[in-house]
């Protein structure tokens, strides 16, 4: 089977939630709805690529998608439903801009418009907040280009942050555009 337009790809592990944390041997369910978009699955395999894409990504790299692609949802009639992603049984589709990051190799790597930062720890400060990191400045962990490296330090526009979980460090994914100032 192959796709035009879109890559086909199915959920790592077979699992369209990542909903439970392993300790001591016993499985616990972490968040049981489904319409909890922080536990959907956000890591597949990429079964085919599309033809008429050109890009870095082929079959057997490890992608990070978008929160969606894996969901189920309650619809009007409160009957439960599958994203628009949904082929069949484990096989999704979903398009290139639903695609943050690849792994090829043990190496991860971001696709152009995208890039990665690590938030910051906050720093000693007298204002109270309600977060532990720096407000609009982080690391840049993950860069297509060479004009940034990663551990360069930068500045980024409100509300351009997306978490992320990689390798079992919190990430903020955003589009090269939100990048304000190198620091």
């Amino acid at each position: 089977m192959k796709s035009l337009q879109y890559f086909i790809i199915e959920p790592v592990d077979g699992k369209r939630y990542d909903n439970t944390i392993n300790i001591n041997g016993v499985d616990l369910v972490m968040s049981a709805t489904v319409e909890d978009h922080k536990v959907s699955q956000r890591f597949a395999v990429v079964k085919e690529v599309p033809v008429l894409y050109n890009g870095d990504i082929k079959p057997g790299d490890i992608v990070v998608v978008h929160h969606n692609v894996f969901k189920m949802y309650y619809d009007i009639n409160g009957k439960l439903k599958s994203s628009w992603n949904h082929v069949s049984e484990d096989t999704f589709i979903c398009e290139v801009d639903q695609i943050y990051l690849y792994k090829r190799d043990g190496e991860w790597k971001v696709p152009y418009p995208f890039c990665f930062i690590k938030p910051i720890n906050k720093l000693d400060s007298f204002l109270e907040v309600d977060s532990k990191y720096e407000n609009l400045i982080g690391e840049v962990t993950f860069y297509p280009a060479e004009d940034l490296k990663s551990g360069d330090i930068v500045a980024f526009r409100p509300d351009s942050e997306y978490e992320f979980k990689i390798d079992d460090v919190v990430l903020y994914r955003m589009r090269i555009k939100d990048l304000c100032l190198q620091i």
